[in-house]
């Protein structure tokens, strides 16, 4: 099992720096117009010719309620009439993409995301299922990872009943804070009945992992109240948590801009919050996987990373990092081999293109040479703690130490402050520096020093 991790506020306040959370490499930020669909459909015939397996994720961006802390892409609306023109276009997206793939191609993991995904009503996330199963090769036999995000004030029992029955085996609740004081200031209100309610219904439909969202660092939150809702959460007893560090950027995100920041917990109270949270659910039995996840110990994620299998993608931490992934809907990026590609996120340029009998791929970019091993080196990094050079060396045929050897000095930094253990075999995050593995795998980001601070969160 691997060591616990150590809380060290000197450290965290040292390495405690803005900078991206490594769903990918290089990051999103790095994205530009040069790639389009000629370049998408040459890597969907790559994938075709090597049939590798898929992860497909949709993207639903309607919510009927804003909440002032998101910066997703999401479209707020009463109007559940919006809904029709989108899955017409989406529909079509999917019979486009799917053409240049091969039916043996099997679809090992799904992820419907948002937005509000049970924002569709139920005949029409009948119909959108019965298209994704007819253009692509979804499993039968409920072995695949087929996981929808809910909101429990847009879910009760009969909606829980058809997502499992149209073969969604995962749920990710989102909660963030029970306190209703936080709740108002951030336009979100949903009693601890609601979610119980839907958790309920899930465990007793056999679904198969139940993964809960929190944020700390919200308006009017107090380490005393966060510490009650966690301690509600651990309650619940889902498989997996996600503890996200809200980012207060209200310059990029418009809904932000009705927060108060003046209600917003001081950096020292976030880092109580962080630490007594990590105490809570530490003592609960689950363990750390990696930047805001938690997992029980017989949990996939936690028994991959066990046995140096974890991976990371657009959709976080998993097991199907070999897949390729098909991202479908606004906004959604793809990662098909070397390709990252992403949609329009602008609801009429991606509903226009695809009128047109045209994919609504805006921006990619295609990896390099050099993209590919810092990709290999970051997702060691972030996911086992752990880099061995001569697994690198022997992957990409290059001399660790001399083709990374402006960046010793600062490793070596790193190991005096007891962050890592660096020698000429290995880097070791140390059990101080997994919160800030992220600050770890930043010295390797050949991209880094181009970009805007401002447009990434801290750390911790």
């Amino acid at each position: 099992m691997l060591d616990a991790i150590r809380w060290d506020t000197d450290l965290i306040r040292r390495y405690d720096l803005a900078g991206p959370r490594y769903t990918s490499y290089p990051t999103a930020v790095q994205f530009d117009g040069h790639v389009g669909t000629f370049d998408l459909f040459h890597a969907l015939r790559e994938s075709r010719k090597a049939l590798r397996p898929l992860s497909l994720y949709v993207h639903v961006p309607f919510c009927a309620n804003i909440c002032y802390y998101c910066a997703c892409n999401k479209v707020i609306t009463k109007d559940r009439g919006r809904a029709l023109p989108y899955l017409q276009r989406l529909e079509q997206e999917i019979q486009l993409i799917a053409c240049h793939l091969d039916p043996a191609q099997k679809v090992e993991q799904l992820h419907f995301g948002g937005g509000t995904p049970t924002f569709l009503s139920h005949d029409e996330l009948r119909q959108l299922m019965a298209q994704l199963r007819k253009s692509f090769n979804l499993l039968e036999d409920d072995s695949g990872d087929y996981g929808i995000e809910i909101d429990p004030r847009e879910a009760d029992w009969s909606t829980m009943g058809l997502l499992r029955e149209l073969g969604f085996n995962r749920v990710s609740i989102g909660l963030q804070d029970l306190d209703p004081a936080v709740q108002r200031a951030v336009n979100r209100l949903q009693s601890l009945g609601e979610t119980r309610a839907v958790i309920d219904a899930a465990r007793t439909l056999q679904f198969r992992s139940i993964n809960i969202d929190l944020i700390y660092g919200l308006p009017r939150q107090t380490p005393e109240n966060f510490a009650r809702t966690v301690d509600e959460v651990i309650n619940l007893q889902p498989d997996r948590l996600s503890v996200f560090n809200y980012a207060h950027l209200p310059e990029r995100f418009m809904p932000q801009r009705r927060i108060n920041s003046d209600e917003l917990p001081t950096p020292a109270q976030k880092l109580e919050m962080l630490q007594r949270t990590i105490e809570q659910l530490t003592a609960a039995g689950y363990r750390y996987i990696g930047m805001d996840h938690f997992a029980l110990p017989d949990d996939e994620l936690a028994i991959a990373q066990e046995e140096s299998t974890l991976q990371r993608n657009f959709q976080g931490y998993t097991t199907h990092g070999h897949c390729d992934l098909i991202g479908l809907g606004v906004s959604a990026i793809s990662q098909i081999g070397d390709l990252y590609c992403q949609n329009s996120s602008d609801l009429n340029q991606y509903q226009n293109a695809l009128a047109s009998a045209q994919l609504a791929t805006n921006r990619g970019l295609l990896c390099n040479a050099d993209d590919r091993l810092r990709r290999a080196v970051i997702q060691q990094l972030i996911c086992s703690f752990n880099l061995e050079f001569a697994e690198i060396e022997k992957a990409f045929n290059i001399d660790f130490r001399g083709y990374f050897g402006e960046l010793w000095p600062q490793l070596q930094r790193m190991a005096e402050d007891g962050l890592i253990e660096l020698n000429n075999e290995r880097i070791t995050v140390l059990p101080a520096g997994r919160l800030l593995v992220r600050s770890v795998c930043m010295v390797f980001d050949a991209y880094l020093e181009q970009q805007n601070r401002q447009r990434f969160s801290r750390v911790i």
